[in-house]
């Protein structure tokens, strides 16, 4: 009875610190887009290097992510959660005291990469923590929770911004680090994938292909497409990818087994979540910024006005959970998915300089219900779509392929709000704004669609993870 109490208290602790780590990295994907406006009459900055304060997150981020969750299981999951949040704390506070807008867009990419070593192992360590009969449960609490901080980030920064100042959106990172280091070190048991190896070249061609594109996605908004490195970025990537795949069916233990993908419900729920976050990301970039300077609102009066959307995975996520137990995670997503699309068609539908608030909520409430829906299952479904060894690295190619995703959406659709306005009027920014956030919905549906692929009652590729799968041990 003792030890079975042990091992809830164990998992209850998992639970907090995971989620609170989750909710952080997630947070900071989004929190920078309502303070733009703020930051660029702080510190100046054209349309690109706004982007950047947004995209050098997301590129570290992107490109480390596999790495994280491969050195986490060859070196101890514990032992690098701890390191990345150390990293992702400290690169905040360097971020909170940018005397400019390069070196909070450098700061921004250290951030990320604490964030890649920290956001995949958090997965592994709540899965390892918590009992198979409770770990749907659990992994629903830890998606909605992740759902909550991405759709969070705006109302946070809005308020942040006008109420104290931009740099409070990076300084609140601080002390809720500095509480989770002891916490993670005492409360959290050491792990590891069981003889786990690590594949250089796989995470050396990984990481240079995901850069590559990445790279070239995010700069060609400011440098055309036609422009050398950014072709050099693609066609490289491309090629350093291609290798990669090729390396993950022929090598021994590589860092990403292509095999996974043979699996409908891992490929498409991963597919569905680049998807999604493509159509979703770019969006919110510019939407933030619509309401403030399209519409005139102060960064908080934006933050409080998204939050129909923002707020419904409070809502929405226990419902979601509970109907994810009863039918399958498959029609939960698919249902939510449709309802953010949906949702983007009907905000950009009513989308000019005077809208009224009451004409942008029904877009806000159907948005903010469809992604709640989509969030509370989709990290179960990804770690039960593999064997327990495997949980690691689908954690991070999964969170991978989201954050190119979101990379991708920010610079597609803010090359389409350049093409077709700008910045110069409430009007010329609207005109941007609408065809971009068709696009977004369009993409989001076509991640409905993909969700399709997964089977109705997402199957476990292995058995249920066991004591004697994964070396666990309790260090103080």
């Amino acid at each position: 009875m003792k030890q079975q109490a042990s091992s809830r208290g164990g998992a209850v602790w998992a639970l907090v610190i995971t989620s609170v780590a989750g909710f952080m990295a997630a947070l900071d994907n989004l929190v920078v887009t309502t303070a733009l406006p703020s930051i660029r009459e702080s510190l100046g900055g054209r349309l690109e290097e706004l982007e950047w304060t947004v995209n050098a997150y997301t590129l570290t981020f992107a490109v480390l992510l596999m790495t994280g969750a491969a050195l986490g299981d060859r070196f101890g999951r514990r032992r690098l959660f701890l390191a990345g949040l150390t990293v992702f704390t400290a690169a905040s506070a360097a971020a909170a005291l940018s005397p400019g807008i390069d070196e909070l867009i450098a700061f921004r990419a250290v951030q990320g990469v604490g964030a890649a070593v920290m956001m995949p192992l958090t997965l592994t360590l709540l899965t390892a923590a918590v009992p198979p009969a409770r770990r749907g449960m659990a992994l629903g609490f830890f998606g909605a929770v992740t759902g909550l901080a991405v759709a969070s980030g705006p109302l946070i920064g809005g308020s942040l911004t006008e109420h104290v100042s931009w740099q409070w959106i990076f300084w609140l990172n601080v002390p809720v680090g500095l509480i989770l280091l002891p916490l993670a070190r005492l409360r959290l048991a050491e792990s590891h994938a069981p003889e786990a190896r690590l594949d250089v070249p796989g995470t050396v061609l990984v990481s240079g292909g995901l850069f590559g594109i990445v790279y070239a996605l995010v700069s060609s908004t400011s440098d055309g497409w036609t422009d050398p490195l950014v072709l050099t970025g693609l066609i490289a990537g491309t090629l350093l990818l291609g290798v990669f795949v090729r390396h993950g069916f022929r090598a021994k233990n590589p860092v990403l087994p292509m095999r996974l993908f043979r699996d409908r419900a891992f490929f498409g729920i991963n597919m569905a979540s680049l998807l999604m976050f493509l159509g979703m990301f770019g969006s919110i970039f510019l939407l933030s910024q619509f309401l403030q300077n399209a519409l005139g609102y102060s960064p908080t009066e934006a933050g409080l006005r998204m939050l129909p959307w923002t707020g419904m995975p409070m809502l929405v996520a226990p419902v979601a959970g509970y109907l994810a137990d009863r039918l399958g995670g498959r029609p939960v997503v698919v249902t939510g998915l449709a309802l953010q699309a949906v949702g983007l068609g009907l905000f950009a539908a009513v989308l000019e300089p005077d809208v009224s608030y009451s004409a942008q909520l029904p877009g806000l409430i159907v948005g903010g219900i469809g992604m709640a829906l989509y969030f509370a299952p989709a990290a179960s479904l990804v770690m039960s779509s593999v064997r327990p060894g495997e949980q690691g690295i689908a954690s991070g190619a999964n969170n991978a392929l989201r954050e190119v995703g979101g990379a991708l959406g920010v610079a597609v659709l803010a090359a389409v709000f350049s093409a077709q306005g700008g910045y110069g009027s409430p009007q010329a920014f609207s005109d941007g704004t609408v065809p971009a956030v068709w696009i977004g919905a369009g993409v989001v549906a076509l991640a409905a669609l993909t969700a399709l692929l997964i089977p109705r009652r997402g199957r476990v590729t292995g058995p249920a993870p066991e004591a004697s799968e994964e070396r666990v041990s309790v260090a103080a």
